[in-house]
């Protein structure tokens, strides 16, 4: 079976995130919705947020005020592409992955939580990544 990016990715859309927990040295963001399914995307860098038109990167004042602010918005879009990275619409705002080399320590994301156990890790140099070597 090969590879389709945003594939997996696109099923968050409808899904409302619920819950972001700052575990350590990474997020993990919790969906919602009526079905059965509970997605989390775990983030092993620290995703770029935008809210009302405002970019906040981590370090910067206001960045977990602004990843808590996308709550309890509905993702609307997504989006996965090489040079691209992850993007995730909300209504007020989004969520982009596409960190440097030097952020990436093993992993960037991982995605798991739909009854039918699709899941997916993404690393820098593959699939969607592929620009990261």
């Amino acid at each position: 079976m090969s590879y389709v990016p945003n594939e997996l990715l696109s099923r968050l859309v409808g899904f409302r995130m619920f819950s972001v927990q700052f575990v350590m040295d990474y997020v993990q963001l919790r969906f919602d919705s009526d079905s059965d399914d509970a997605p989390v995307l775990s983030c092993d860098v620290w995703p770029e947020v935008t809210l009302d038109g405002v970019t906040f990167r981590e370090p910067d004042l206001g960045y977990a005020d602004a990843l808590r602010g996308l709550i309890p918005g509905t993702v609307v879009e997504t989006q996965e592409a090489t040079g691209l990275g992850l993007v995730l619409r909300f209504e007020r705002g989004a969520i982009r992955m596409h960190p440097t080399l030097d952020e990436v320590f093993v992993e960037i994301a991982m995605l798991s939580g739909f009854t039918d156990r699709a899941w997916m890790v993404w690393r820098p140099g593959e699939d969607s990544f592929e620009d990261l070597r």
